[in-house]
């Protein structure tokens, strides 16, 4: 439980960085490139222990990574175009509410528990994100010839959760795990330098330094939000749909209170139901 709960505090931390992008003006894709870099440097450094990167080719899960590479730079730009074109209400529900698809692997091809209390719960989860997410009395207006951005960010986010449960499980052993983590880190920097250069040769890129610093302070918590949340999933008492639930949901919670505490975010009513949905959720998902 205490590696489900340093994941949530690790991800919700990375919702105060990009709040504070925003704030002090910082170029989201440089920070988001150089973080991915910062990452790997966390996980090979600190955790990993004389390893011979030339055989990292040869991991059984290395071709996860490279797919799992192209989808974290992919699900970025989407939600960018998302954020841009319909608000980030709607990234944060896409987002969150993707959780769905990794839980029905779970149940499914895993065959983990599905009994009426944790369903109820995993229901009220789903209504939770979607209400606390919202910032209007109106709801989350979406131009219809938008949608198919949400939708793809939606089964991006959702392909990547269930991608790192697939291969946690099937392939990486525990003393690999910082490993598997930084390679997919390395590869999404590797990716993300590509578009930099051609941001360059387009005579569009001006690196700065507190792009550099964003990316650094970002690079940090995002590793081990990665490395504890497939940590949880290796840790026994709870199954997968449980742990994705819990954490989709937990990090919600946190959130809301780091934006209420530190950016001064009013809740409309519907938050505040989001809220205590959230909190009956976890109890049944932990229970059920």
């Amino acid at each position: 439980m205490i590696y489900l709960l340093l994941s949530v505090l690790a991800s919700s931390f990375i919702f105060v960085m990009f709040k504070l992008f925003k704030r002090f003006d910082i170029n989201t894709m440089q920070a988001i490139v150089i973080n991915y870099f910062i990452a790997c440097l966390v996980g090979f450094f600190g955790f990993i222990k004389e390893t011979d990167i030339s055989l990292i080719p040869e991991k059984a899960w290395f071709p996860g990574t490279i797919f799992l590479g192209i989808l974290f730079i992919l699900v970025f730009n989407l939600a960018a175009i998302t954020t841009q074109r319909s608000g980030l209400s709607v990234v944060s529900v896409a987002t969150k509410m993707s959780v769905a698809i990794p839980v029905l692997f779970g149940i499914m091809y895993f065959n983990e528990s599905s009994g009426t209390i944790k369903i109820i719960g995993i229901i009220l989860a789903l209504a939770a994100v979607y209400l606390t997410s919202i910032k209007s009395r109106e709801g989350i207006p979406i131009n219809k010839k938008n949608l198919i951005f949400p939708i793809l960010v939606f089964l991006g986010s959702g392909i990547i959760d269930t991608s790192i449960k697939y291969l946690e499980t099937s392939y990486v052993s525990k003393t690999d795990v910082a490993l598997f983590s930084s390679s997919i880190f390395f590869i999404a920097g590797t990716i993300g330098t590509g578009i930099l250069v051609v941001q360059g040769f387009m005579g569009t890129l001006k690196i700065t330094g507190k792009n550099i610093l964003g990316g650094i302070a970002l690079g940090i918590p995002n590793f081990f939000s990665i490395y504890f949340l497939v940590m949880a999933l290796r840790s026994e008492g709870f199954e997968s749909s449980s742990i994705f639930t819990i954490n989709n949901v937990a990090i919600v919670l946190v959130s809301t209170a780091l934006g209420i505490a530190l950016f001064k975010e009013r809740l409309i009513p519907k938050n505040w139901i989001g809220i205590a949905l959230a909190i009956i959720s976890i109890l049944l998902v932990a229970n059920g």
